[in-house]
């Protein structure tokens, strides 16, 4: 595994406008981190490693043609409460384990637009009622600082997947979302 997973979103930027480095690259480093750390994290309902990677490759496009933005090719996860054409939102509910949504929410189509690249759907607490995401019908999501602790919020599982390196930002709703800093990977996963 690459370590590009370890760069922030700005970071990322910067290389891939420089072309170090491809969005693929990028999208296949943070898929493998996911698949290395994922079982004890738990920070995803729904991971969608076919989705970025087509993502990535029209992100790479964008970069070829001078139509890149400050988001284009960077792995996002996304609550799993905001609805996402074609891709499964449960809201963290049995209820909605089949529901795949023939629209996309405008925050969602706004990242689109952007060319971010989403990496999956992150965990909540059930229909994001409750304050750790402790209950979510898909298990409890674990702080990646230390797997005994919650990551606290109902949209947990996006600041998790952020500090655990499996995405570089995050979309949540009650903080707006999370964005890694440079000293906020964690050396427990």
């Amino acid at each position: 595994m690459s370590d590009l997973w370890r760069l922030t979103a700005h970071e990322a930027h910067e290389k891939l406008r420089e072309k170090e480095f491809s969005a693929v690259d990028l999208t296949q480093s943070v898929l493998e981190r996911i698949e290395a750390v994922e079982s004890k994290v738990n920070a995803y309902i729904t991971t969608t490693p076919e989705l970025a990677l087509e993502q990535a490759k029209d992100a790479d496009r964008r970069y070829a043609n001078g139509t890149a933005t400050p988001l284009t090719g960077i792995p996002v996860g996304v609550k799993d409460l905001i609805v996402t054409k074609g891709t499964r939102t449960t809201a963290g509910s049995k209820i909605l384990e089949n529901f795949i949504p023939p629209y996309d929410s405008h925050v969602y189509q706004q990242l689109r637009k952007a060319g971010a690249v989403m990496v999956g759907k992150a965990n909540l607490d059930e229909f994001a009622m409750g304050s750790s995401t402790e209950h979510s019908a898909y298990g409890t999501t674990h702080n990646p600082w230390n797997l005994d602790l919650v990551p606290g919020g109902s949209s947990g599982g996006s600041a998790a997947a952020v500090a655990a390196g499996e995405c570089l930002i995050s979309l949540g709703s009650d903080t707006g979302g999370s964005i890694r800093q440079p000293s906020a990977l964690c050396g427990v996963v």
